[in-house]
C-alpha cells in the first residue's frame, strides 16, 4: 500500500502535537485578515493554545461569511492576501466567493485520489463542473497531485463523454456518485467499451446499490465529504469503513447550534478549522451532521474517522407560524444550569400545530422551565423533564414529527 504522505501513518500523539502547533499559527495568521479581526473581537485567543482548546473560539457559519462578503466584497477580509493574488475566484450559492489557487494539492484532493488508486498512468474523466464553481478544479489539481492526466469533461452532452471516454482512453472517473451510471448505461446503448476501473465521488449520496453496481462492472467507487470552502475534509479508503479525515484540517463534531463538543460517538454538526496558510476559515460550520468513529482504519491511516454524512445539522422549523432555530435551543439550555441537552418536537392536533420541549435534567422547575421557553423559543409549548441520558444521541435537537398528506 503507497501512502500519499508520511503524515497519514502519524501517532495519534505526534499528530495532536503538529495540529495543535500549525493552529496556534493559524490563529496568528487570521488575526491579520481584517474580517476575522472582527469576527474574534470579543475573544481571547491567547486561550487556545492546543486543539483542545479550540471550544474557547466562536463558531462560523455560512451567514456570517455572506454579510462579511456584502461589506468587504469578495472574501468579507477573511483571506490573508487580496483577491488579485489568487489564481481563482468562484461563486457559490448565497452567493458566497471562494478562492482558489493553482498551487500544489491547494484544496489537499490528492490524498483522496490517492487512496482511491489513481496516480501516473491514468486519465481521469473530470466530470464536476468547471464553470463558476470549484469542484471542478479541485479534482483537478488533486490529479495533478498524484501525476494523472485530465479530460476536463465537465457536466452534460453523454454522448460526447462516452466518445471522449473511448477514444481518451480514460480509466478513472470523478464526478457525482450517480452521473457515472448515465455515461455507463449510454455507451451500453452505444456498444461502447469503457475503461474505467476507479472511480472517485462526491457531491452526493452514494448508496450502496450504486456502489455495487460499480463493482460488478469492475469499477472500485470511493467517496470523499468535500466542500467548496474547506475542499476535502474527508475521504475513504479501501478499507471502506468510515472517512478519514484530511491531515491538514481539524474537524470537531459539536451540538448544533452551540460551539459545544458532543460525547465521543455522538451525533452532531461538522465543525472544520482549515490549515491551509491562504484562507483561515477557523471552527467554520458545515452545517452537516456526522459522528466520530472509534480506533483507526484497518488500512493503516491512524488519523480519526467520521461516519460520514448523517443529515443537515440546520433543523430551523417554522411552528405555529414562528421560525424555532438551533441557537435557540442552545440558549435555552444555557439559561439554566442544571439542563443537560434539550429537543423541541413539532407536531399536530388536527389542525393545530403543537410544541413539546423536552428538557433532560436531575429535577428543576417546570414553571421556569415553561417561562424560559416562552422568552427564548417566543412561543408557549408544552415542557417534559426526563432524566439525563434519556433523549436520543441522533443530533437533532429540532424534530419535526408533521406529515402532510
Amino acid at each position: 500500500m503507497t501512502y500519499f504522505d508520511a503524515l497519514e501513518t502519524r501517532s495519534t500523539d505526534e499528530r495532536a502535537s503538529d495540529q495543535s502547533l500549525a493552529l496556534c499559527e493559524q490563529i496568528a495568521r487570521a488575526m491579520t485578515a481584517p474580517g476575522f479581526a472582527a469576527h474574534l473581537a470579543d475573544t481571547d485567543t491567547n486561550k487556545v493554545n492546543s486543539v483542545g482548546d479550540l471550544s474557547e473560539l466562536p463558531v462560523l457559519r455560512k451567514s456570517d461569511l455572506t454579510r462579511a462578503q456584502a461589506e468587504r466584497p469578495p472574501f468579507g477580509g477573511f483571506t490573508v492576501k487580496p483577491a488579485r493574488h489568487f489564481h481563482h475566484v468562484f461563486q457559490s450559492p448565497g452567493p458566497i466567493y471562494e478562492p482558489g489557487s493553482t498551487d500544489h494539492d491547494w484544496w489537499r484532493m490528492g490524498r483522496f485520489l490517492n487512496a482511491a488508486g489513481v496516480g501516473a498512468g491514468d486519465i481521469v474523466q473530470n466530470c464536476f463542473g468547471y464553470h463558476l464553481t470549484p469542484a471542478g478544479m479541485i479534482f483537478e489539481n488533486g490529479a495533478r497531485a498524484v501525476g494523472a492526466a485530465v479530460l476536463p469533461a465537465g457536466t452534460g452532452q453523454t454522448e460526447l463523454q462516452v466518445t471522449a471516454a473511448r477514444d481518451v482512453g480514460c480509466t478513472a472517473y470523478a464526478g457525482t456518485p450517480d452521473y457515472l451510471k448515465v455515461i455507463l448505461d449510454k455507451a451500453d446503448e452505444m456498444g461502447v467499451a469503457l475503461n474505467f476501473s476507479k472511480a472517485a465521488v462526491g457531491g452526493g449520496a452514494l448508496f450502496p446499490s450504486l456502489r455495487q453496481d460499480y463493482a460488478d462492472r469492475g469499477i472500485s467507487c470511493l467517496q470523499c465529504y468535500a466542500t467548496a470552502d474547506l475542499g476535502n475534509i474527508a475521504y475513504e479508503s479501501a478499507a471502506m469503513e468510515g472517512m478519514i479525515i484530511d491531515e491538514h484540517v481539524i474537524v470537531e463534531i459539536v451540538t448544533p447550534g452551540t460551539g459545544k463538543p458532543v460525547a465521543p460517538g455522538e451525533v452532531g454538526e461538522v465543525v472544520v478549522t482549515s490549515l491551509n496558510p491562504d484562507y483561515p476559515l477557523i471552527r467554520f460550520a458545515t452545517g452537516d451532521l456526522s459522528a466520530i468513529m472509534p480506533g483507526v482504519s484497518p488500512c493503516g491511516r491512524t488519523n480519526m474517522r467520521i461516519k460520514g454524512w448523517m443529515g443537515r445539522a440546520d433543523q430551523t422549523t417554522k411552528i405555529k407560524g414562528m421560525f424555532v432555530r438551533p441557537e435557540q435551543v442552545a440558549a435555552l439550555v444555557e439559561k439554566h444550569t442544571e439542563i443537560v441537552k434539550a429537543r423541541v418536537i413539532a407536531a399536530r392536533q388536527g389542525e393545530m400545530d403543537t410544541m413539546t420541549v423536552q428538557i433532560e435534567s436531575p429535577g428543576g422547575d417546570d414553571m421556569a422551565y415553561a417561562k424560559s421557553v416562552a422568552e427564548v423559543l417566543k412561543l408557549k409549548g408544552a415542557v417534559e423533564v426526563v432524566a439525563p441520558g434519556s433523549l436520543p444521541k441522533d443530533g437533532l435537537v429540532i424534530e419535526d414529527q408533521r406529515v402532510y398528506d
